[in-house]
């Protein structure tokens, strides 16, 4: 029976442990996104009534968290709007659709709080079919003329954005200092470091943009 909640104190330990398994060696040997987790929640930027975790069975899963962003156009007019990031989901239950379930609750709850815009980064493959499209469509930018080919658009209320030329601000906190994360990583259980193709693709994605 799966649940979906608010996190709660309670959760912090298992949330951390999830996600950094869940991010292990995916993108750089190691990872930070586990580090993240724990300095967002004391963020201003972050949203706790946006912070739900996935329980199966009495057992935490899968972790949802959202910070805010904005978007600013040419005249420095300013578009609140929410990025999430982690979403994670221990290992051994991925691919079965708890991490779609969990995205699409946070939507719904997104959009009572009068959210109407997510600007996120990923791999496409993993959030077209949650209606992301690729920021080139927006005209939402990270520099003018830089559109990367991992930053997606989604309108939780459709005619939410028009065409006029964005730049897209995410919140400071997701500015990981990798030494400090480092360091906080080893003070934990011992998992091995390793280079899979994973982290190529990362790289080669992160590194392209739409024309």
């Amino acid at each position: 029976m799966i649940r979906i909640r608010n996190e709660e104190e309670k959760d912090y330990r298992a949330v951390e442990e999830l996600t950094r398994k869940a991010f292990y060696n995916m993108y750089m040997p190691g990872c930070v996104e586990h580090y993240l987790v724990r300095i967002m929640r004391g963020h201003e930027d972050f949203i706790p009534e946006l912070d739900f975790v996935a329980e199966l069975d009495g057992k935490v899963i899968g972790n949802i968290m959202y910070t805010k962003s904005r978007l600013v156009d040419g005249q420095g007019e300013e578009k609140r709007i929410l990025t999430f990031g982690p979403v994670s989901i221990l290992p051994e239950y991925q691919r079965r659709g708890y991490g779609k379930m969990l995205m699409e609750h946070s939507f719904r709850r997104a959009k009572e709080l009068g959210y109407d815009v997510i600007v996120i980064f990923g791999s496409p493959a993993n959030y077209v079919g949650l209606g992301f499209v690729s920021c080139r469509k927006y005209n939402i930018c990270t520099e003018p003329g830089k559109y990367p080919a991992t930053m997606m658009v989604k309108e939780l209320t459709p005619g939410a954005l028009d065409m006029r030329a964005r730049t897209y601000y995410d919140s400071p906190v997701m500015a990981v200092d990798e030494k400090e994360a480092q360091r906080y990583d080893d003070g934990l259980e011992k998992m091995e470091k390793k280079h899979q193709p994973s982290q190529e693709e990362f790289y080669i994605m992160s590194h392209s943009f739409v024309e």
